[in-house]
Formats: structure tokens, C-alpha cells, sequence
């Protein structure tokens, strides 16, 4: 199964936010390259918000090029088997660490948003990784900064889309 195909399985079984769902399945039908950074038009990411439920903290990153605290995540690359592996993929080699793993149960969220410079859409698949216990994250070169966050301080750093993504997840914990 390819990449596409297995993105369309995620985004036909996704429950909940049906117009935003229903646009990425238009997209993609559209545009069989909208898998990828090469399609202008926009393409499908995915991402992982890194949180450790035991200490009540999530690991958000500064992003280099958009200058905010942000999950992991990026584009999907030839090499990702699924949607899920792409998430899994962006927050360990963002976060650093080892032994992550995905919250069972697909994706947490879908966020449309666009991209300056070109404008493009990213159309974000989101997950949730749970860092295992003592895990020591460390900075990527997609980075600025990256820093663990209480729950209770992610609205004071991050924009609304990370804020609905922390209670997403802590809504299926």
C-alpha cells in the first residue's frame, strides 16, 4: 500500500471534524502528488505532540523558520510506510529521543494551515507520542529551542492550533 492510499484509509475511518476531513480527502483526490513538499497546491503532514502524562508536561519545540512553539512534525518523505510512521519519524528525530510511541487510536486532530513563503497549505495529520519514562530529549537542527511545558503553560507559549491539539489529547488520555 502506498503512502496516498494509506492516507486516505486514515483520513476515511478519522472520526470527527468532517468538513475540515472531507476537504483533505478533496484535496488528495485532486491532487495525486498531495502527499508531497512538491505539490504547491498544498500537501498532507503529520506531526506528534510529545507529552508525558505521568509529569503533566509536553515537549513543544521553536521552530527555526516560523519562530514558534510548535509539536514536532514535517513533510512526509519517500520512505514513510504510513501517516502514522511519517508522525513517529518528525518527533523522534525532533524531539531526540528514543523509544517514543504513538497513543493508540489514530490521529488526535486534522489542522489546516497555511504556509508563507510560497504560500501553500499544510494539511497536518496529528498525533500524539508518549515519551517514555526518563527519556532526555535533545535539539535538532529544525530548531531554536526545545523545552518541556505544564499542561497549564502551553496557552501562554503556543498558538490556539497546539492549545485544541493539548486538549485533544488529554481528552483520549
Amino acid at each position: 500500500m502506498s503512502l496516498y492510499d494509506d492516507a486516505v484509509l486514515v483520513l476515511k475511518g478519522y472520526e470527527g471534524q468532517e468538513e475540515l476531513r472531507q476537504s483533505y480527502l478533496d484535496h488528495l483526490a485532486a491532487h495525486p502528488d498531495g502527499m508531497w513538499k512538491a505539490c504547491h497546491a498544498g500537501h498532507v503532514t503529520a506531526s506528534a505532540l510529545v507529552i508525558d502524562p505521568e509529569r503533566g508536561r509536553v515537549l513543544l519545540t521553536l521552530h527555526r523558520k516560523l519562530r514558534m512553539w510548535l509539536q514536532m512534525g514535517g513533510h512526509c518523505e519517500p520512505g514513510d510506510a504510513t501517516v502514522a510512521a511519517a508522525a513517529l519519524r518528525e518527533a523522534t528525530e525532533e524531539s531526540g529521543m528514543t523509544g517514543l510511541t504513538l497513543l493508540p487510536g489514530g490521529p488526535v486532530r486534522l489542522d489546516r494551515h497555511p504556509i508563507p513563503s510560497p504560500c501553500h497549505w499544510h494539511y497536518d495529520v496529528q498525533y500524539a507520542a508518549l515519551a517514555p519514562s526518563g527519556a532526555v530529549a535533545a535539539i535538532s537542527d529544525e530548531s531554536l529551542d526545545l523545552r518541556w511545558f505544564p499542561y497549564d503553560e502551553v496557552a501562554s507559549v503556543a498558538d490556539e492550533s497546539v492549545v485544541r491539539l493539548l486538549e485533544a489529547v488529554r481528552a483520549r488520555l
